[in-house]
């Protein structure tokens, strides 16, 4: 039996993008959270599948924060084209929402009208980073219940179990004449 390890990289890449790419669509990312937990335990499931030896907590932590890494960087890339889309969303809602205020604060219209929505190279990747934190984070939280939920049970191979049996006494024939 050999003690190596497997590699993290496959069961990582695997849930990081599942969970990346759950995160970007629109209308299920709202379960942002939840899809880089669930995308960091089934790394650590793969993990598990693939290891011929007992894995630990810190296993896990290893493999999530791969995994949410991963997510990140898919959930940047896979969200790109769905950002012009949300942003007129968000300006549409915020135009309706103006014809129902009795009073809106000065210089809305110009808020609106300058492209206060549009991000900046320097925004996409700070938010980049940002979520590269907070995903690794989730990500080690995920992957720690997942080895946790997953991990195979170690039990003594059946040539190692010795028991041990008292011997009886042959110096007593008569049970009664015991003394307690």
């Amino acid at each position: 039996m050999t003690n190596e390890r497997p590699s993290m990289f496959m069961p990582a890449l695997v849930g990081g993008g599942l969970a990346g790419i759950l995160s970007a669509i629109p209308i299920i990312n709202c379960l942002c959270c939840l899809w880089i937990v669930g995308g960091a335990m089934l790394a650590a499931y793969l993990l598990t599948k693939e290891s011929k030896v007992p894995l630990s907590s810190g296993d896990g932590a290893i493999v999530g924060v791969f995994a949410g890494i991963v997510a990140a960087i898919v959930d940047f890339f896979v969200s790109i084209p769905f950002q012009a889309m949300s942003e007129d969303i968000f300006r549409n809602v915020m135009e309706r929402f103006s014809e129902y205020a009795e009073e809106m604060p000065p210089g809305w219209e110009s808020f609106m009208e300058g492209g206060a929505f549009e991000a900046s190279v320097a925004m996409n990747i700070l938010g980049l980073l940002i979520a590269a934190v907070v995903f690794s984070i989730l990500g080690a939280l995920g992957g720690i219940l997942g080895i946790s939920m997953f991990r195979k049970k170690l039990y003594p191979a059946q040539g190692d179990i010795t028991i041990d049996v008292p011997k009886e006494d042959h110096d007593v024939k008569d049970p009664s004449d015991r003394q307690p």
